[in-house]
């Protein structure tokens, strides 16, 4: 936790890889959440409620997913630069879902009915700290799956008046969706801010967003709306169910992609 908190992540070389090496980039890969991009067939599916999503509900078979080895081409509705294998080594799996055991790894899960029984066909997991959240992969076995696990991860996070969400590296799939890239300078400019009790207006600017509306300030759903009592941020598992509970609350409990779908809609 030190590590993200300094703007570092670790990596290994291989699935069986039983060394871990730190990664500091020289340019570094952020999602602004006022700037996620919704396209129209992905705000469809949204709405029309393709995959039944869920947050924490499985989140060793998330990263078992994640740490499959795989080809990615670049048309791929996943993460990836092309190369097959996997950076997430066993070692590094066992310490994150011992972080998630101690409440700061978390993981949004897309399932879909099948004859067996409900199959798990997309997801991503990251860790979360003061207002920040640091994606670290995500996988998809059916189009606009990871899309949707992220679309919900953006709507959770404002929902709960985080400022920023850590992509790492740059790629085409992150690009489309809205990521830009910078220094790491700024990019520990903008932890530091989100670790800090500035305003949450200041943490991501128009300049970085390419947006003129500070994160939130459109639907109230910004820093001060995500606080209990004004005190802090929602967790993600918290504020994931807070956006069940306006689905709810909105009469749309069967199909609150509707809702994420709206809430992003308006920004994108």
């Amino acid at each position: 936790m030190l590590a993200y908190r300094s703007g570092i992540f670790p990596m290994a070389d291989s699935r069986e890889d039983p060394e871990i090496f730190w990664i500091e980039p020289r340019l570094r890969a952020v999602l602004p959440l006022d700037g996620f991009r919704m396209s129209r067939s992905l705000a469809r599916t949204l709405r029309r409620g393709r995959f039944t999503v869920t947050c924490n509900a499985a989140f060793e078979e998330v990263m078992d997913a994640c740490a499959a080895p795989r080809r990615v081409r670049p048309d791929d509705d996943a993460e990836g630069d092309g190369e097959s294998g996997s950076w997430i080594s066993h070692r590094i799996q066992a310490s994150y879902e011992n972080l998630h055991y101690l409440g700061h790894a978390h993981s949004i899960e897309c399932w879909q009915q099948a004859p067996e029984g409900r199959r798990l066909v997309g997801g991503l997991y990251g860790v979360g700290f003061d207002r920040v959240f640091c994606g670290e992969s995500m996988f998809s076995r059916v189009p606009d799956a990871s899309k949707v696990a992220l679309a919900w991860l953006v709507a959770a996070l404002r929902r709960g008046g985080a400022s920023l969400l850590d992509c790492q590296f740059i790629t085409p799939h992150l690009a489309s969706l809205g990521a830009v890239e910078m220094s790491q300078k700024r990019y520990l400019a903008l932890l530091q801010a989100a670790q800090s009790s500035a305003p949450h207006s200041s943490v991501v600017p128009a300049a970085v967003s390419g947006a003129a509306v500070a994160v939130g300030e459109e639907d109230g759903t910004g820093a001060e709306a995500g606080r209990e009592g004004g005190g802090g941020v929602l967790t993600l598992p918290e504020a994931f169910a807070a956006l069940l509970e306006d689905a709810a609350s909105a009469g749309l409990a069967s199909s609150p992609g509707k809702c994420i779908a709206q809430a992003l809609t308006q920004t994108s």
